[in-house]
């Protein structure tokens, strides 16, 4: 459900990608095609934003990274949001049943997504957690593939993927753009391996960090939905400041962004963790 978008105005800079930044889905819109006021407000009441959402097959992408089905738009939403650091949430959906191992397969894409996989893969599995990953050779429950699109409008998508089922499964596919305006001729693996694990972040449950203010990371473009605070679980000792760096922001960087301390809350508070987290050290 999450795709990431990096913004060419970025909000994605019409071509200007040296000021931009990136949304973790680098979303480039394609064209204006017309989405009903009864998707539009399906889509509000989820708890999303209603802000250029672009028709896709068998569905809406969201929030430039995120895809929403026409099923997932007849769900009644009783997420929790999870808060953090005050302004910042982790607003959760329906959340994995663990422990559990969740098996992830590459669709025939370049050694560097290869590469980039594992990395984002053992981000995970170095913290301990009931839930873990394992890479497969085919058919896994989560599949990374590729598809091809360029920039238009001013912003590209970098990726994009989906939230679990209501039954506690994963989505079961991470899209990777294989344009060369996402990544360049020769991407740099540990920026590929942060956005595909943004994208498994939203296929185990996760929202955007920056969900009520994306302008943390979307370069000063501001989007609050004004979510209701019903089910908020605040995570004691956690700070009262914004954090600029978590690897759920809504656009992404360029650059590598692994756990922050947060995030590594975040992640033991829904999954479970072997580590405790002291002064910004994993431990």
């Amino acid at each position: 459900m999450n795709k990431l978008t990096y913004y060419l105005m970025f909000s994605g800079c019409l071509m200007m990608f040296s000021s931009c930044q990136k949304n973790n889905s680098t979303s480039i819109k394609k064209e204006n095609v017309e989405v009903s006021q009864r998707v539009l407000s399906a889509i509000s009441k989820l708890g999303f934003s209603t802000d250029e959402v672009i028709a896709r097959d068998g569905g809406y992408l969201v929030e430039g990274d995120i895809f929403l089905t026409e099923d997932n738009l007849k769900e009644q939403s009783h997420d929790a949001n999870l808060r953090i650091a005050g302004v910042e949430q982790y607003r959760t959906t329906n959340v994995l049943k663990v422990p559990r191992t969740i098996t992830v397969s590459l669709d025939n894409l370049p050694a560097a997504y290869s590469w980039a996989t594992d990395i984002a893969l053992n981000r995970f599995n170095e913290l301990k957690l009931n839930l873990k990953f394992q890479r497969v050779d085919k058919d896994g429950e989560i599949k990374v593939v590729g598809f091809n699109e360029g920039p238009s409008l001013g912003y590209i998508v970098l990726g994009s993927s989906g939230f679990p089922t209501s039954a506690g499964d994963p989505y079961n596919e991470v899209k990777m753009n294989m344009n060369e305006k996402a990544y360049g001729t020769n991407p740099n693996v540990f920026y590929v391996a942060s956005v595909i694990a943004h994208e498994i972040g939203h296929c185990i449950g996760f929202r955007h960090t920056d969900y009520m203010n994306r302008a943390y990371s979307c370069n000063g473009r501001k989007t609050n939905e004004g979510a209701s605070d019903i089910g908020a679980v605040h995570i004691n000792g956690t700070p009262s400041g914004p954090d600029s760096d978590s690897w759920m922001l809504a656009c992404a960087n360029g650059k590598n962004r692994a756990f922050n301390e947060n995030d590594i809350k975040a992640l033991n508070f829904l999954y479970g963790s072997k580590y405790k987290v002291l002064n910004s050290l994993v431990w």
